[in-house]
């Protein structure tokens, strides 16, 4: 019954992502290779790829839905939904081999073998693989690679540079060559090891260790890593868990409105002077609550500091003795860091 019913909503699913592709609405471009091609024709790869999964998408989230009021088992569910995966796999590596025929044939896109190892680790980070597809593209991935995502502490990112910087950790093909590319002009690719050195020219973002199937879902958690660690000045080699309540922030920035709200925006309606008070204890945290320090960096007396503070507490009711409120000032002010003030609440000289 449940193959039944999984392949007549497949089937009606794939024809209708056919129908959305033929429109130029979004839909996911048409199963057979010469469909594939007459669209891969006139369309870039990774456009059309994006294409395929939005429709790949869309025939998912209707057959699930089908399925459920059906009242499938999940045994069934699943059976169907690993045959859905696999068809979006091998259509997705069917677009990119045409792709490369034609570029080679015609000599408007990349040709060299360099270049081809670009888009397929490209292809590997940015969309989600079926393991069996991936090894009749590119024969046994192997072990577990780590996904990384680079990008410069200053001025553009250049991937010849990263590579130099990573060298020896990078994972490479089985002919030597590195497997590294561009992503939104930030470099990305495989490693085999994290690095071990300090790499203080770059922000590199790291994902778990996975096999192909999986790489996508880690390179996301790098970029992830590469956003946080950028906005908040820092340079190195991270993962999101590293990053502990930074990437907090960084990810809820729903939570850190309410702080904003409860903890600084009381500062708002004293002018320059509450943005004094605000600069007075940001200064203090953020050396470590050591006040001589944060008063030589605000170029005043410990006691003029010592007052701004008092005062910041009084305005807007936060204990700077309690672990708690410190946190959530804390966060209010990095969340601010990384997501900006609210227009409303920016002082008029800023605006």
């Amino acid at each position: 019954r449940g193959w039944g019913v999984g392949a007549g909503i497949f089937a009606a699913g794939v024809g209708g992502a056919r129908r959305a592709a033929a429109r130029g609405d979004g839909g996911a471009p048409a199963v057979r290779a010469t469909e594939a091609g007459a669209i891969g024709d006139t369309v870039p790869v990774d456009e059309l790829i994006h294409a395929h999964r939005i429709g790949v998408d869309v025939v998912w989230s209707r057959f699930a839905a089908e399925m459920t009021a059906r009242q499938a088992t999940p045994e069934e569910l699943l059976a169907i939904g690993e045959q859905v995966w696999s068809w979006a796999g091998a259509t997705t590596l069917r677009i990119v081999r045409r792709s490369a025929r034609r570029d080679a044939g015609s000599g408007t896109r990349p040709t060299s073998a360099g270049e081809r190892l670009q888009i397929y680790v490209r292809l590997l980070l940015t969309t989600p693989a079926d393991p069996l597809a991936v090894r009749a593209f590119a024969g046994q991935p192997g072990a577990a690679r780590l996904p990384f995502r680079a990008r410069a502490v200053s001025g553009p990112t250049v991937l010849g540079d990263v590579v130099g910087s990573l060298q020896p950790w990078l994972a490479a093909d089985p002919a030597g060559e590195p497997m590294v590319t561009v992503v939104d002009g930030d470099a990305a690719g495989l490693l085999t090891v994290r690095p071990s050195a300090l790499c203080r020219n770059l922000v590199v973002g790291l994902g778990t260790a996975a096999d192909a199937p999986d790489l996508a879902r880690e390179f996301e958690a790098a970029s992830r890593a590469v956003d946080t660690a950028v906005a908040f000045g820092m340079a190195g080699v991270f993962t999101c868990d590293e990053l502990g309540l930074r990437a907090a922030v960084a990810q809820t920035p729903g939570l850190g409105e309410r702080l904003v709200r409860q903890r600084l925006a009381p500062l708002r309606e004293h002018g320059d002077d509450g943005a004094q008070l605000e600069e007075a204890v940001a200064a203090y945290l953020e050396h470590g609550l050591r006040l001589e320090a944060a008063a030589r960096t605000l170029f005043v007396h410990p006691n003029t500091l010592r007052n701004r503070l008092r005062r910041f507490e009084r305005i807007s009711g936060t204990s700077l003795r309690d672990p708690a409120d410190l946190a959530e000032v804390w966060w209010a002010l990095a969340h601010q860091r990384v997501h900006g003030r609210p227009a409303a609440a920016m002082p008029a000289g800023d605006r």
